[in-house]
């Protein structure tokens, strides 16, 4: 008699031999099994799918970075202060401790998970391309916003240093030679990020959140576009300021669609931030808004309630 090969052989192992068991019984005995059939390289985020959503203020979570990807959020915040050499994640200096660096909180961890989703392994010998953090989707870039908030200009350095890991791998999107070339993590400076210093950067992988109410005025003298902001944001209460009870008004809906607009042209992405998160029902009604009328990144705290909106 032809023993069956595959999934069905480990079946017939472990099974008593009069037995027949249903296909929950036979998933919980390969389970069970701890077979290497089940088992792949990539399963670090296994199933979950990414969404178009931003971490805002990310290391105020319980678990930094993790939580995020749990929930397929593909964009993390991490605000940054260069003190004595070191990059500190907080919100403010009396948040800070001597652990919560950027290193530790986001690029080695970034590091060790983007290691795992590219094996070296027969099977990608000649590769020059990398996966990303999401399983389902290698080709999902994961944002990283960097808030400055120290000294732009005398912080950048520390910045730029803090990235070689993500960079010598090859895990950074970059603009060099006048093409823009995709990986893994895509970092977007924002809050005092300097312009004028990022606009020099060549090879850039270190890019701005540009303004996105100002997209169009002349005054800041830049052309922007992609391969400069991969991302614009704007504070939603100064320049949309609907509380998300009633009716949005026409001149509230126009300057969403304006400033998405003005994005859209150019090849960036829109996000709002300073949206109202209580009441709920408020909160989704302008998610909602937000979405229906073009905005790209859901801006968000509560990433439970985003990921299932």
């Amino acid at each position: 008699m032809r023993t069956p090969g595959g999934i069905l052989a480990v079946l017939y192992s472990v099974a008593p031999a009069a037995a027949k068991p249903g296909v929950d019984q036979q998933i919980a005995q390969l389970e069970s099994s701890n077979s290497k059939l089940l088992q792949y390289p990539t399963q670090f985020t296994q199933s979950i799918m990414p969404k178009a959503i931003h971490s805002h203020n990310d290391y105020w979570r319980d678990v930094p970075l993790l939580t995020a990807l749990s929930f397929g959020v593909a964009s993390v915040e991490a605000d940054v202060s260069l003190i004595n050499g070191t990059l500190y994640v907080g919100h403010e200096n009396q948040a800070l401790t001597p652990d919560r660096t950027l290193d530790s909180l986001y690029i080695q961890p970034l590091l060790q998970i983007l290691h795992n989703q590219n094996p070296q392994t027969e099977f990608t010998a000649g590769s020059t391309s990398h996966n990303g953090v999401f399983d389902v989707d290698g080709g999902q870039t994961l944002q990283l916003v960097i808030e400055i908030k120290t000294d732009g200009v005398a912080t950048l350095p520390s910045v730029l240093a803090a990235l070689e890991p993500l960079r010598s791998a090859g895990y950074l999107t970059t603009f060099a030679n006048g093409t823009l070339t995709r990986s893994a993590v895509t970092v977007v400076g924002t809050g005092n990020s300097p312009l004028e210093q990022i606009k020099e950067l060549s090879p850039r992988d270190f890019f701005f959140d540009a303004p996105l109410s100002q997209l169009t005025d002349p005054s800041l003298n830049t052309t922007w576009d992609a391969t400069l902001a991969p991302l614009a944001s704007t504070d939603y209460e100064a320049v949309v300021g609907w509380n998300g009870f009633g009716t949005i008004s026409d001149e509230q809906k126009g300057n969403i669609t304006k400033f998405v607009g003005d994005a859209h042209e150019r090849g960036i992405a829109a996000r709002f931030w300073n949206t109202p998160a209580w009441p709920v029902s408020a909160r989704e009604n302008i998610w909602r808004a937000l979405l229906e009328n073009g905005v790209d990144w859901l801006n968000a705290d509560d990433l439970a309630a985003a990921s299932s909106f």
